[in-house]
Formats: structure tokens, sequence, C-alpha cells
């Protein structure tokens, strides 16, 4: 029997980040290696981004990042959703992203934007949550959610499901 992952909020460290990203590193696209050094971008996002982590004991399994840091609240930028390469297909992405877009909304930010590779099969998930594109840049897509109007397929099920991902 599997023990569902724990869900918590800004609870990683530097170092439990990087050892994430490290090994989620290949699962980006490109590989998160050839875009940013590891362990100055860990560092970046546990010292200033809202985190919303899984976890196995005490491994980061998966993690989406959000700055929340626009004074005027128009806009979250989601600038990392990733799950170690073993967990993924469960349903942690979405679980996180959705508590991340709930914190955005309850902080009353206007939309969430991410950029994200065209080729990247996180796009289903992105689409699937109700985000869409607002430009693109060669093989980057910049994509946006409206966070004044509900998520798409937001009943009362989706909506208990947004309280439960909630750290």
């Amino acid at each position: 029997m599997t023990v569902a992952p724990a869900i918590a909020r800004n609870r990683a460290r530097p170092a439990d980040v990087e050892a994430h990203l490290t090994a989620c590193a290949q699962s980006f696209t490109p590989p998160l290696g050839e875009r940013r050094a590891i362990p100055d971008y860990a560092a970046k996002l546990a010292a200033r981004a809202e985190r919303f982590e899984a976890w196995d004991g005490p491994t980061l399994i998966g993690l989406v990042a959000v700055y929340c840091n626009d004074p005027a609240r128009i806009a979250a930028f989601v600038t990392n959703v990733s799950v170690v390469p073993t967990r993924t297909g469960i349903g942690l992405g979405r679980r996180l992203l959705a508590a991340a877009i709930t914190h955005a909304r309850d902080l009353g930010f206007a939309r969430m934007a991410l950029s994200v590779d065209r080729r990247a099969a996180a796009l289903r998930l992105y689409r699937g949550l109700g985000f869409t594109d607002d430009g693109r840049d060669g093989d980057t897509l910049h994509l946006r959610l409206d966070l004044r109007t509900p998520c798409p397929g937001a009943g009362a099920a989706s909506q208990q499901r947004d309280r439960e991902a909630r750290p």
C-alpha cells in the first residue's frame, strides 16, 4: 500500500529544492540545467517564491513555485512545476498547481501567468486548469489564467478538491 504524499507550503529548505530540481532536471523541455544553474535557482525559489510541496517522508517529490510579489496584485507568476519522474501521472502536479491557484486567488491576484516550451508535456495540465495563450516567443508559450472567474469544471466536486489541496 502506498501512502499518499504529504502536502505542505514553504517547508522545503534550499537543499531540498536543489535535490528535487536535480532529480527532475531531465523532465524539463529543454533540460533545466541547460537553462539555469540549479543551485542558484533553488536558492532563489526557497527565498522568494511561495512553494506548494508534496513530500514522501523526508523527500520532496513535487513542487510548484509561484512569485506572488506584485504589489498591485495584477499577476502571480508560476516559475516551476515539477514532480519526480517516479511519481508522475498520479495527479500531484495538478493538486499542487490547484493549491497555488487558490492561494493566488485568495490573495486577490487578477491573473496567474507562466511560460512553457511549446513541446512540454505539462501543456495538457495547464490547459486542463484553464490556462489560455497569451503570446509566443519562439518555442516559448506564455499562458495566463484569469483568477476572477472559476476554473473550468469548478462545480462542487472541483471546489472540494481545491479545498482539500490547500496545505
